[in-house]
């Protein structure tokens, strides 16, 4: 969410940057939302006098009582009277036209970076650089869910019983493999001097609405019925919510934290065939890094955070390429994003596995998140980005360590989660 004095001093640079989003549709609302302001403010400014003229008005009964005038005091009294009314007009007033303002500001997307590259839709996102190579092997990549078949190491049939499509049972080899993939993911960022949480995994609305846009909150979030409690979507949900409505001392800043968490996502829409299996469901389990920090020391976090993903996804033997989010492909919050990708020998292409975002003092100021600074108070800026998700892991893992035979190789690093495990074969 901007600044409102930022909206009202600069209206075009607000403008340009919502045509840089290619959301026109939110051009009125600028001119809304600064009209409005104005005319809360001059309620506030009446209100205001009335406050005042109230202290003075009840000095000057007194002083007429006292002088035994009761007809003019009675007069004052009634002017008191009248007073009070409209004050309590005007706060109405205030109240209804700082909901419209704030429903407003939360619509108007943030500022982005000047360095995003200007694109309608994610096929206009950038390539920036590819680690490792790619490599198509010799022989046929079965689909992956069919590769966990082969281990019996998925059941998507029950899974459909139970709770429709979107879920699955991880069995046996292929469950292990997951849980030491998230082990291994927390143990990686601990050693890079994050701090390890495991997080609420349901939050409140205010919360909610203070994470992340309206639009992503219809899209994403499943809704506790009959509570002012929502399920996750991802913890940084929670970890960011951790900080609401505090004053943080600056010398504590910057926070580094990695936490797990299941997520639930509603994930609408249809989907093409490669997003069958795990790749797009409704429950999953991930390792996510947050930072909270000063405004001049976000940009450098934002490149550490992209740089963890890639090493951790390296020293599993993937390749992995960063591609940067063009201006349309950029939720509302965020100010500049980086989606890491990890090779597919299967599909011959690269698919998102992660995805890093800087959303400046946005979330900071939907929930008054505030530093105590040398210069007084200012919003701290907050960054997150996906350590692993499993499911998408699980498909760049099985597919770049499937061997000829059939078996899927463990690597080095993996093995001490696996039992010293240095490969899964079929029973």
């Amino acid at each position: 969410m901007l600044d409102l004095k930022f909206v009202r001093e600069n209206p075009e640079v607000v403008k340009e940057n919502i045509r840089k989003k290619f959301q026109d549709y939110k051009l009125p609302m600028v001119d809304e939302v600064i009209a409005l302001d104005a005319e809360n403010r001059r309620f506030k400014a009446e209100a205001d006098a009335l406050r005042a003229d109230r202290n003075k008005l009840s000095k000057q009964i007194g002083a007429l009582m006292a002088q035994k005038k009761t007809e003019e005091a009675n007069a004052v009294k009634a002017q008191v009277t009248a007073n009070a009314e409209r004050l309590a007009e005007l706060e109405k007033l205030e109240a209804e036209y700082e909901e419209k303002i704030k429903k407003l500001m939360m619509t108007i997307p943030n500022i982005i970076d000047p360095s995003v590259p200007i694109g309608k839709d994610d096929s206009e996102n950038v390539e920036i650089q590819k680690f490792g190579e790619p490599v198509v092997p010799d022989f046929e990549i079965p689909y992956h869910t069919e590769i966990m078949e082969s281990f019996d190491g998925i059941d998507l049939d029950s899974a459909r019983r139970v709770a429709g499509n979107g879920f699955y049972y991880l069995m046996g080899d292929i469950a292990r493999l997951h849980s030491a993939v998230i082990s291994y993911a927390r143990d990686f960022m601990i050693g890079r001097g994050f701090t390890y949480c495991v997080p609420p995994f349901m939050i409140r609305a205010d919360v909610v609405t203070g994470v992340m846009s309206f639009a992503e909150m219809d899209s994403m979030m499943y809704k506790i019925e009959g509570e002012d409690l929502y399920l996750i979507g991802t913890s940084e949900h929670s970890m960011i919510g951790k900080f609401i409505d505090t004053i943080i001392p600056e010398e504590k800043l910057p926070y580094t934290l990695t936490s797990y968490s299941p997520c639930f996502r509603k994930e609408k829409g249809a989907h093409g065939i490669e997003e069958r299996g795990v790749y797009r469901i409704h429950q999953f389990e991930k390792q996510e890094m947050i930072v909270v920090c000063k405004p001049e020391e976000s940009k450098m976090w934002f490149d550490k955070l992209w740089q963890n993903t890639v090493d951790l996804f390296r020293s599993l033997d993937i390749p992995v390429r960063t591609l940067e989010c063009c201006s349309g492909d950029l939720a509302d919050l965020k100010v500049k994003s980086i989606d890491v990708e990890a090779w597919s020998p299967r599909q011959k292409k690269y698919f998102e596995v992660g995805s890093c975002s800087n959303l400046g003092d946005a979330q900071a100021r939907r929930l008054r998140i505030r530093v105590n600074g040398e210069n007084g108070k200012y919003f701290a800026h907050t960054l997150n980005n996906t350590v692993v998700a499993p499911p998408r892991m699980l498909i760049a893992f099985l597919e770049n360590n499937l061997q000829a035979d059939g078996s899927v190789r463990i690597p080095e690093v993996l093995r001490p989660y696996m039992g010293g495990m240095e490969k899964i074969v079929r029973h």
